[in-house]
């Protein structure tokens, strides 16, 4: 499969998956597009080191990026590739086990519930739902 970076292997997707900040954020997208704010916010990691990890994900084709004014928003863009995209799926569904990937959803979902406990969320977008079917993740 193409991406603006070229062709999607298995050693970028796996390198893309093989580090834990890029897990965190990818756990904290799930089904939902976010504004690097929550990643800053959620994770207390520079907003410089966050933006590297994402747009590592970028070159690797399973993210996807968009502007909105002076925020940008992130979201899983799963890979056309059927193995990929299970590999992909499978990861995200083993993150939901892990204590640390529970913690950083749970922040997440306070962060949404109550920015305004956040100085740094005050005036930033609501992470919104994205729409993406299991069969999109594996086909």
């Amino acid at each position: 499969m193409a991406t603006r970076s070229g062709h999607l292997t298995a050693e970028k997707l796996f390198q893309a998956l093989g580090d834990t900040t890029r897990l965190r954020l990818l756990n904290l997208m799930g089904e939902r597009e976010i504004c690097v704010c929550y990643f800053v916010e959620i994770l207390g990691q520079s907003q410089p080191k966050i933006s590297r990890h994402l747009a590592y994900l970028r070159r690797a084709g399973i993210v996807h990026a968009r502007r909105e004014g002076k925020w940008m928003h992130y979201r899983i863009l799963p890979p056309a590739d059927r193995g990929a995209a299970t590999v992909l799926a499978e990861t995200l569904r083993w993150l939901e086990t892990d204590r640390q990937m529970q913690g950083d959803r749970a922040r997440l979902a306070k962060a949404c519930c109550s920015p305004h406990s956040f100085a740094a969320l005050q005036s930033a977008p609501q992470p919104a739902a994205v729409v993406v079917s299991d069969s999109s993740l594996s086909r």
